[in-house]
């Protein structure tokens, strides 16, 4: 029987298919070839589905994927295909679907088993090379799915056939339209029950910032809810400006604890997570004064300058969780932790001081070794040690340093473009906006091929593949973001255009969206993209998307399209267990969302004092424009045709009308409140 080619990875873009090219594993990249391949040399797929900042996802290659006698075995047996997730987050969410289906936790590196159909009939995750703790070795179970596969063919095929026709039932199945009832309050209420009062974040261990539940807190508690609520989020927020999670020294999040007290990270950095931190420690900020998030939002903004951005503006996907110590050894956290003496010889004097606020000490806190840290810290807000820290990081970056995964992906850019703008709106942060703009320009430039958007791209190559309803999304609220910002237009016609194309290409005929385009040829099955993970899942970044853009032109008709995709999505999730935090956040943005129109010399103090009234009257729904005059908005806006009768002057607008205007910071205070 003809055998398959060897390893295909070389050519791959995305730089986690590219750490597989020299695997003696025949690996190929997702596509209709290597599933005919399959076919044709009647063999069942191995899908081995990670990411590069994945830790687990490295062990199983150094063990399995390097070692030439199970390569043999997949090579003998499979056909083996290797899915970055963050490429391919469609495929992943169909066979983390299946997995958890079968009753199996979720989690990466994801092993299925496939038909050459792409239908999913057995899996799990990672996998040892040698038997443990009631597990197989990675070998016995590709020799017993290859024994199934030959001996009980039927049975496969119809368990295959069974769990593909569920899943299609749960991810892509379409539903009547339903009431768009939002009580944010109860929602937040139910997630508050979780939350760990002391420490903040849910109870137990691995803590993960949970950002899609921490904005329903947030929703709950800002402006005027109830204590436990807006204790719950401020909690969690100190905690992570302040834990081992959080970089002292370079800036920005780790992916999360791995135990309950916020000390010790998982090491890696994703683009998402400090995207949406970031927007957090702005609400954080406006609703306290604390100048811990002022601090931690500006760090997090240069940590994202000096060690994110590729090419003219876009951001890298993640930092890796490993790196090489001093003996050339990999391990987890090698560049971020410190020993006692190289505390002692790099700081002198000092170092006392230091490591007693930062919690150095001889025996380390982490494999003999120190993360850096502020819980318990006795001033929270303050900051004694910024030129040692500075010293620390400089001394740092001669370390080897992680590996970056430097692809540049729509959805995670235009999170991060959007949180960028809202920090340099709350913060007055020129460089965040620069930051955004130039991102903005840049992910739309790389990505756009023939007139269509793309979801990745590295180095020049845009990956196979169309966009996905993520991106379209969340570059809509990115361009909405950005318009408020600077009062350019030219933002608001790239959302229009970006909405139109996404009802063009992943419209279902009713108003709703799938995740993936239409002519989507490679999945089993289109999903809706409702669920949400780690970030809002593709629906959630819809609604919100067409949200902001109905709140900032005041256009009926997207406004029809926004309420016809609300009421579809509301249908869905009738009679399903859960929440889905990132639907809810957009029906609630729906519901009370509002423009705040700010007119005046911007040297003028009483203006000044107006706007910083605004800033500090937190409503995450409202989106706030602050202009010269009238004539500084596009002439097609609303607000362009307002006179006021003198200035400074702010609006307050809702439901399609406004209030009369104020004309004092006082006044303003007492409207917002």
């Amino acid at each position: 029987m003809l055998e398959p080619a060897a390893n295909l990875l070389g050519n791959a873009v995305s730089p986690y298919l590219r750490q597989h090219e020299h695997n003696p594993v025949h690996w190929r990249e997702w596509s209709a070839e290597a599933l005919a391949e399959a076919a044709r040399l009647d063999r069942p797929v191995l899908l081995s589905v990670g990411y590069a900042a994945c830790h687990w996802c490295h062990v199983m290659a150094h063990e399995s994927f390097e070692d030439a006698g199970t390569a043999a075995v997949m090579n003998r047996l499979f056909v083996p295909i290797k899915v970055d997730r963050e490429e391919r987050p469609d495929l992943d969410g169909i066979y983390m679907t299946a997995l958890q289906a079968m009753g199996e936790h979720g989690g990466w590196p994801m092993t299925m088993f496939l038909t050459p159909k792409g239908e999913p009939f057995f899996g799990g995750t990672y996998y040892p090379p040698r038997p443990m703790h009631g597990r197989p070795s990675f070998r016995q179970l590709m020799e017993a799915v290859a024994e199934a596969w030959n001996k009980r063919r039927g049975e496969i095929d119809r368990s295959a056939a069974e769990t593909t026709a569920r899943l299609a039932g749960f991810l892509s199945a379409s539903a009547g339209s339903a009431e768009v009832r939002v009580d944010i309050a109860d929602a937040a209420n139910r997630i508050a029950g979780m939350l760990d009062t002391e420490r903040g974040g849910t109870r137990g261990a691995p803590k993960f910032p949970n950002a899609p539940f921490m904005e329903i807190v947030a929703r709950g508690a800002f402006p005027h809810g109830p204590t436990p609520l807006r204790e719950g989020f401020l909690t969690t927020l100190r905690a992570l400006c302040q834990g081992g999670i959080y970089d002292h020294l370079g800036g920005g999040l780790a992916r999360y604890s791995t135990d309950e007290h916020w000390l010790v990270p998982h090491f890696e950095k994703m683009l998402y997570d400090n995207a949406q931190f970031l927007r957090h420690l702005a609400w954080g900020w406006r609703a306290t004064g604390e100048e811990l998030f002022r601090r931690r939002a500006k760090e997090t903004v240069s940590w994202l300058a000096r060690e994110m951005r590729v090419g003219v503006g876009a951001f890298a996907a993640s930092l890796d969780a490993d790196s090489l110590d001093e003996t050339g050894h990999s391990h987890e956290g090698a560049f971020y932790v410190w020993r006692e003496n190289e505390i002692t010889e790099a700081l002198g004097p000092r170092a006392g001081d230091f490591a007693e606020a930062y919690g150095v000490t001889p025996g380390g806190n982490f494999e003999g070794r120190t993360i850096l840290h502020r819980l318990g810290a006795a001033e929270p807000d303050a900051d004694h040690f910024a030129a040692e820290r500075e010293t620390l990081r400089r001394l740092r970056d001669n370390r080897l340093r992680p590996a970056r995964d430097d692809k540049v992906l729509a959805d995670w850019n235009g999170l991060m473009i959007r949180a960028l703008t809202e920090a340099a709106q709350v913060f007055e942060d020129r460089e965040a906006l620069e930051l955004a703009k130039s991102a903005f320009a840049d992910v739309l430039s790389t990505l756009t091929v023939n007139g269509r958007l793309r979801h990745a791209a590295r180095d020049g190559r845009v990956a196979e593949g169309y966009a996905l309803s993520f991106d379209h999304g969340a570059l809509i609220g990115a361009a909405v973001a950005l318009f408020a910002a600077t009062l350019d237009g030219t933002y608001l016609t790239e959302a229009r255009r970006l909405a139109d194309e996404l009802d063009r290409w992943h419209g279902d005929g009713e108003g709703g969206h799938y995740l993936t385009a239409s002519d989507a040829g490679d999945v089993i099955l289109r999903p809706r993209g409702d669920a949400d993970d780690a970030i809002p899942g593709g629906t959630s970044l819809v609604l919100e998307g067409l949200a902001l853009l109905t709140e900032a032109t005041g256009d009926p008709a997207i406004g029809e399209r926004l309420e016809r995709a609300l009421s579809l999505a509301f249908g869905r999730l009738e009679g399903q267990p859960g929440l889905s935090p990132g639907i809810l956040a957009a029906a609630d943005r729906a519901s009370r969302a509002g423009q705040l129109v700010l007119f005046g010399d911007p040297g003028d103090p009483d203006f000044a004092a107006m706007r910083q009234a605004a800033i500090r009257a937190l409503d995450i729904d409202r989106l706030d424009l602050v202009a010269t005059g009238p004539s500084a908005l596009p002439a097609d806006h609303p607000a362009a045709s307002m006179r006021p009768e003198r200035l400074p002057a702010a609006y307050l607008c809702r439901d399609f009308a406004c209030r009369p205007p104020v004309f004092t910071a006082a006044e303003l205070e007492n409207l917002l409140r």
